[in-house]
């Protein structure tokens, strides 16, 4: 087993990654959360007919009182209307500060019942155990929990840190093929903003079989590139801001294409291609580096060009960004594969797309 700890003092919690991992992950809370009674699951409807019954007889078998909540599959699912639902549940199910939530899912999951766990009973412990690759190698790490509204992405939110995090990499055999992809944008990002040598590997794999037998090694070297960034700037207020590579554009697009035509992945991999051919045409990147991108992204059949969606929407989109401050848009750019930087400037960056 692969353990990551994440060093942020008294928000210090550990990252177990092993194959099958989720048969041990009743043990592994009762080692982390000894004094709770109840624990509650919040998963969704692609999940539950795989993991649902095992996990929950895991955790009732360490003497828990374990209660469930499935809610709808995908991106609209993260709004203020389910976190309200959910608040209710919680008090239904009696739980207190002394016990923990339980994300059993993907990034939606992750983000909404960690937000859910930032705000009930004013902060309560949970337990992150991502099933999709994006979860794994990403959202499930770093503590920033959010849900949406309809101007945008992750506009609610807040740091909020699980108590551990279990990776189980044998779950992503059941992950639709679209959805692994998804995540594999993530792990390509990586590579593009801070590990050259992740690059070469992921470009020297046979075919996506030969990559998937080196899972386990991928997902760590993404958790530890996360984890040294969130230990440096726990706030995303510098450093941490590199992870948003591609980001900026890729959730407009996903906003204006309502959350439903373009995955995560798929956004973040074309607001990657956009944003590194223009910042090589404006002299702001290394010659050279925009077509190391599209070889990479083509490689794992990741898209490259913008929608055809009403470019003004996009537009008015990014304007809301989290990452514009005072009317400047702290984007990130590469000097290089392997190296990214934080450029200010502001939407009009993207004139022409």
């Amino acid at each position: 087993m692969k353990t990551i700890i994440v060093n942020l003092g008294a928000n210090t919690y550990p990252i177990y990654i092993e194959s099958s991992i989720l048969e041990s992950a009743g043990f592994l809370i009762k080692r982390h959360l000894p004094n709770a009674k109840r624990i509650f699951i919040v998963t969704d409807s692609n999940v539950v007919k795989n993991y649902l019954i095992s996990l929950k007889e895991k955790i009732t078998a360490e003497g828990y009182i374990v209660t469930t909540k499935i809610v709808k599959a995908g991106e609209k699912s993260k709004n203020l209307n389910v976190v309200t639902a959910l608040y209710n549940d919680l008090v239904e199910a009696k739980l207190t500060r002394s016990d923990a939530i339980v994300a059993l899912g993907g990034g939606v999951i992750g983000d909404l019942t960690g937000f859910l766990a930032s705000t009930y009973l004013r902060g309560i412990k949970f337990i992150q155990v991502p099933t999709s690759l994006l979860a794994q190698v990403d959202s499930s790490i770093g503590g920033k929990v959010a849900v949406n509204l309809p101007a945008g992405k992750n506009l609610i939110g807040s740091f909020y840190h699980p108590s551990l995090v279990i990776i189980d990499p044998a779950v992503l055999d059941t992950l639709d093929p679209r959805f692994f992809l998804d995540g594999l944008a993530e792990v390509i990002k990586y590579a593009f903003i801070k590990d050259e040598k992740l690059y070469q590997k992921l470009l020297a794999f046979k075919d996506l079989d030969n990559l998937k037998e080196n899972i386990i090694d991928i997902i760590y070297t993404c958790c530890m590139i996360k984890r040294d960034i969130v230990e440096r700037d726990e706030k995303d207020t510098g450093e941490r801001m590199i992870l948003n590579f591609g980001h900026t554009l890729g959730h407009a697009i996903e906003a204006v294409c309502g959350y439903t035509e373009c995955t995560h992945g798929e956004g973040v991999a074309i607001g990657m291609n956009i944003v590194t051919k223009i910042s090589e045409k404006l002299g702001l990147t290394d010659p050279g580096t925009h077509r190391r991108v599209i070889t990479l992204l083509k490689k794992y059949n990741l898209p490259l060009e913008v929608p055809d969606v009403n470019r003004e929407d996009l537009f008015n989109a990014m304007q809301i960004d989290k990452k514009n401050v005072d009317s400047e848009l702290n984007l990130i750019l590469l000097r290089k594969v392997g190296q990214a930087y934080i450029y200010k400037t502001d939407v009009e960056f993207f004139e022409g797309i």
